[in-house]
């Protein structure tokens, strides 16, 4: 089973995040940010990951503590529910169209955390959500993840398509990252032997 569960407590969030990457997208994420509770539905149901967070964070200075410390807690539970990385794919990458936007997304499950982000959100907010905090977010994944991430927008005006198109499209990317390829199904794909 690759399952994950994973607790952060510090001063400013408590969360808990249990993942399940073998199964069918079923999520159930709390974090009293509903735009970022929104995203984090679309990564579990694209990804087809079972996702349940649970954040308490110290939203009356802002959303920011609460949105990076869910990535790093989610990136911790990735890390540890894909264990050696034996028999997936490793890569992954996809295309998204959402009305107006398009967002490319490529990704190595290599243990080398790096993110290019090129999103350039045309607006400050969304909703009372900062936009900012979309980097934020994918930045704390790709560390605690050990996931090289390149996110890049190719079309859109509208910050709300486009950000949803990029959850989506790491989403879709983890999702083929993820998978065991049935060639190499006890192999780890790399040839140093060790990811």
């Amino acid at each position: 089973m690759r399952t994950a569960l994973i607790t952060r407590k510090t001063a400013e969030t408590d969360i808990t995040v249990e993942i399940n990457l073998d199964g069918t997208g079923i999520y159930d994420n709390q974090t009293g940010v509903g735009f970022f509770d929104h995203m984090l539905d679309q990564l579990a149901r694209h990804a087809l990951i079972d996702m349940k967070i649970r954040a308490e964070g110290d939203l009356h200075i802002d959303d920011h503590h609460t949105v990076e410390d869910t990535g790093i807690a989610l990136g911790q539970a990735l890390a540890k529910a894909v264990g050696d990385k034996r028999g997936i794919r490793r890569y992954g990458d996809c295309h998204l169209a959402m009305d107006d936007a398009q967002v490319r997304c490529a990704l190595d499950l290599s243990g080398r955390p790096y993110l290019i982000c090129n999103l350039d959100l045309p607006t400050q907010k969304i909703g009372s959500f900062d936009c900012e905090l979309v980097r934020e977010f994918f930045q704390a994944l790709s560390t605690h993840g050990g996931i090289t991430l390149h996110i890049d927008r190719l079309h859109g005006f509208n910050s709300h398509h486009i950000a949803e198109a990029a959850f989506k499209s790491v989403a879709r990317a983890l999702r083929i990252a993820l998978e065991t390829d049935p060639r190499t199904s006890d192999a780890i794909p790399s040839t140093k032997g060790a990811l």
